[in-house]
């Protein structure tokens, strides 16, 4: 059995979804991290007990025996500390999206992660849920014929708090569209297999946040938005947003239409927030509803309960932290790339700027242009 001795760079919530899912997996051990807040430190002792805690993204760089890295930090530092360990490092890297969050950051890592002689794989969780893993059959085994419609719906919890309030403000999360939306916009890039050239957005901060200060500052994060995805190849998406309707059965409704069937996929949120009285959480499901005959055909896909409570993510973390252990042991493909990644954060940022001034949106290879 091939082993992994695992560096960690930022272990808040996400963090430690990671170190609960790498316990899971056998053949990996985290032997190092990076944490400045001492309750996160305190918190992932109880996970890995003998752990070695170190000060520094250079400290970590140098530290003996490692074999891959992980990103969890703050979404304001991962560009910053991305280039610092492409710098001073040759391990593979595993890092949180959003993998930038200014356009400005796009090309310098691009260009630093092509000189990098391991893999660097982005975390988009949801790619892996085994719902959406469903969904994403029905597509690829042509249930559907092509897919000309494609639209995802978030109903969910207003964002957590975190370590120093970081994701209160744009400035530190690239915005909501960046932020929560990039797994959407990456998802929809994965199903349709085609790239957007157009995006529009309406968007506010309406609800969440409104009466909170920090250092008498009031978040300016959205709270709701509808976008449209304009793809290459003629398809279409739509994403809705809303970050206050946690009474949701589910979380995630995810469609997908072709001229021979429409494929729904429904997916609960996080086990822990559902309310005891109501009886076991959701079971996640895919219905899949062909034109003729006529008739819906609906599974349930559970997931496996020690997955489910080892995160948030209905199961994903530990199936995508599988699929990054093999990328690094056997030399699999890299599934989501640095490209993949960046594509997801430029339409996400394309996103914010449609909301906030109203005009559509051009994807272009440096970035984006306003229509007109």
């Amino acid at each position: 059995m091939k082993h992994l001795n695992y560096g960690i760079l930022g272990c808040g919530m996400m963090g430690q979804e990671h170190l609960r899912n790498l316990a899971l997996i056998e053949g990996a051990r985290v032997m190092a991290i990076v944490e400045p807040d001492p309750a996160m430190r305190d918190a992932c002792r109880e996970l890995v007990p003998d752990v070695t805690f170190l000060d520094s993204v250079e400290s970590l760089c140098s530290f003996n025996d490692l074999d891959a890295l992980v990103v969890a930090s703050p979404n304001h530092c991962h560009a910053e500390q991305l280039l610092t360990l492409l710098e001073l490092t040759e391990l593979p890297i595993l890092i949180e999206k959003p993998l930038v969050t200014r356009l400005d950051q796009v090309e310098p890592v691009r260009e630093a992660v092509a000189r990098h002689p391991a893999p660097v794989w982005v975390a988009m969780e949801y790619r892996y849920m085994p719902p959406i893993t469903q969904l994403r059959k029905h597509i690829d085994d042509g249930d559907l014929g092509p897919t000309h419609m494609l639209s995802v719906r978030e109903h969910r919890f207003p964002f957590l708090p975190k370590v120093g309030d970081w994701n209160r403000f744009n400035a530190n999360t690239g915005g909501t569209l960046v932020e929560k939306c990039c797994h959407f916009f990456d998802l929809m890039r994965l199903l349709l297999q085609d790239d957007v050239v157009r995006v529009m957005a309406s968007a506010g901060q309406n609800v969440n946040h409104l009466d909170e200060q920090y250092d008498g500052a009031t978040p300016d994060i959205l709270d709701n938005a509808y976008v449209i995805l304009d793809f290459a190849g003629g398809q279409r998406a739509m994403l809705e947003l809303s970050m206050f309707a946690e009474g949701s059965r589910y979380q995630e409704e995810i469609s997908a239409v072709g001229p021979k069937a429409k494929v729904e996929c429904l997916v609960p949120g996080p086990g822990r927030f559902w309310p005891e009285h109501l009886g076991e959480a959701p079971t996640p499901k895919v219905i899949l509803s062909p034109r003729d005959p006529k008739g819906p055909i609906e599974s349930d896909i559970p997931v496996d309960p020690e997955l489910l409570a080892a995160g948030d993510h209905n199961g994903s973390t530990f199936y995508q932290h599988l699929g990054f252990f093999k990328a690094v042991t056997e030399g699999a493909p890299v599934e989501v790339t640095v490209e993949d990644g960046l594509k997801a954060v430029v339409i996400g940022l394309a996103a914010q700027q449609s909301a906030a001034t109203g005009q559509a949106v051009r994807i272009t290879d440096g970035g984006f242009s306003f229509e007109g």
